[in-house]
């Protein structure tokens, strides 16, 4: 039983931590709570830690939209019938895409929580060891949803406790340095208020190896390899060790593994993660959205096994359960003649499963961040890299190379909104060459597409968001 899902959907309805409305300019200050009403004791502060989950799973955050940022990767069709997800895919939408949008209010929602909590937290007579771990799930969740937004849209308004308190929500961009640096400040506050680890009951919530892995991929974006070393190595040193198979990731009885550093919690029948359904074949219940392409499943070697696991191929037998049981895959199934199967199963007696978690960042991840940060200071990343290749069954590497690093997060990560951004940050760094990749014709689904340098680094600000702003938030460059 998944009781952290629980908690979070009773929190949600049985408290208002006040939300936003139509935009971050739309709040009511948290400064004007009274204690009378809520932040009283223990259970009021838990109860609003909890809150701070509950938009994780909406179809407008990681239930859908968030995978859409990765749908110009050369890993995937975007299938569906959104005509905004076309054009995010060829890299033809503007600043009124609603795809850009519909993230934006459930992003700042988690920051007004976050806010709530480390405004009147400290105040509540209570256990501070209690204490700490609320105080440190509301660092590490500001400071995930303000990464997030950086690796979307660059800098944005950094909505910060002062801020409430002097009701002061239309604030120009922070620059992407001064949001960066506002991540590590969160992620370093929890590393340093969140415990090691948590009982099982309280699977799912953030600890110390959540706030630690997070932070050696902030560094890497940043380019600073000591400290990705630095901070990915206190992960590997850590009780976060990878799941005994690759596929323990995606199966519903064995997700609640020490690898799932942090993952959006799902519990089928009470608070399901519809991103299944997304994945999934419409003859077999789903919606047929991000297909798999030849290009993904030809980068694996044919004996890897991370391929079953991650992508249902023609001959593939699936049980669905019920009346329907065994049932073949076949290529008609889909356009590209893939899915993606890290997010799909089906109950006993028939029906999608929607109690898969949704992936955000695993110990494989972190492995390979540390690789690829000695693999480009100078130093040896072999025993990182095989490490997750060993777990696959696969052969060890000897002085892996960027090359060998970039093809084992693809096979790894594939499907888990991670290798487009990948893709981008190998441009900058220039060990790879992004407009010819995506110039390349994948097939009549995925044809060469024109990437921009620098201007489709960065997605549009929505401009929803700077209308509503009177101009105070400013365009990214070129839209």
């Amino acid at each position: 039983m998944n009781t952290l899902s629980k908690y979070i959907l009773s929190a949600a309805m049985a408290i208002v931590v006040v939300a936003c409305n139509d935009s971050i300019l739309d709040t009511t200050p948290y400064g004007q709570s009274t204690s009378s009403q809520f932040w009283r004791n223990a259970d009021d502060a838990v109860a609003a830690a909890n809150a701070m989950y509950e938009p994780l799973i909406l179809h407008d955050f990681y239930g859908h939209a968030e995978h859409t940022f990765d749908i110009p990767s050369d890993d995937q069709w975007r299938a569906g019938d959104h005509a905004e997800d076309q054009a995010i895919e060829s890299f033809t939408f503007d600043a009124g895409n609603p795809q850009l949008n519909y993230g934006w209010r459930p992003k700042y929602e988690v920051i007004s929580r976050a806010n709530a909590v480390l405004m009147n937290v400290p105040g509540i007579n209570m256990d501070q060891t209690l204490k700490n771990r609320v105080l440190g799930e509301a660092h590490f969740l500001r400071g995930f949803v303000f990464w997030r937004l950086s690796v979307i849209y660059g800098g944005v308004p950094l909505i910060l406790e002062d801020d409430v308190a002097n009701n002061n929500y239309n604030k120009p961009r922070a620059t992407l340095e001064e949001t960066r640096a506002q991540i590590e400040s969160d992620l370093l506050k929890a590393a340093e208020l969140l415990p090691v680890s948590h009982p099982a009951e309280e699977f799912g919530r953030a600890h110390r190896g959540s706030a630690n892995g997070l932070l050696a991929k902030l560094y890497m974006y940043m380019e600073d390899f000591p400290k990705t070393i630095e901070y990915g190595q206190k992960v590997l040193d850590g009780p976060y060790g990878l799941a005994p198979s690759f596929d323990h990731n995606f199966s519903i009885n064995l997700q609640r593994n020490a690898e799932m550093l942090f993952a959006v919690q799902a519990l089928d029948g009470w608070r399901g993660n519809n991103h299944v359904i997304y994945t999934t074949p419409r003859p077999w219940g789903g919606w047929d959205f991000h297909e798999p392409i030849d290009d993904l499943v030809e980068t694996f070697d044919a004996e890897d096994p991370r391929l079953d696991y991650t992508v249902y191929k023609p001959g593939d037998v699936v049980d669905l359960g019920g009346s329907r049981g065994p049932t073949e895959y076949t290529e008609n199934l889909s356009a590209s003649g893939f899915h993606f199967r890290k997010y799909s199963s089906w109950r006993a007696t028939g029906g999608l499963n929607e109690g898969h978690h949704n992936p955000i960042l695993r110990t494989a991840d972190v492995y390979l961040l540390v690789a690829e940060a000695k693999i480009r200071s100078g130093q040896n990343g072999d025993a990182e890299i095989n490490a997750v290749r060993a777990r696959a069954g696969r052969t060890p590497l000897t002085n892996a190379t960027m090359e060998d690093l970039i093809k084992e997060r693809r096979m790894e990560l594939a499907g888990e909104n991670q290798r487009h951004q990948d893709l981008m940050r190998w441009d900058r760094a220039g060990i790879v060459d992004i407009v010819a990749l995506y110039a390349r014709d994948l097939g009549p689904l995925k044809p060469g597409r024109t990437f921009q340098r620098p201007k489709h680094y960065l997605f549009a600000i929505p401009q929803r968001e700077i209308d509503l702003s009177n101009g105070v938030l400013t365009q990214n460059p070129g839209y």
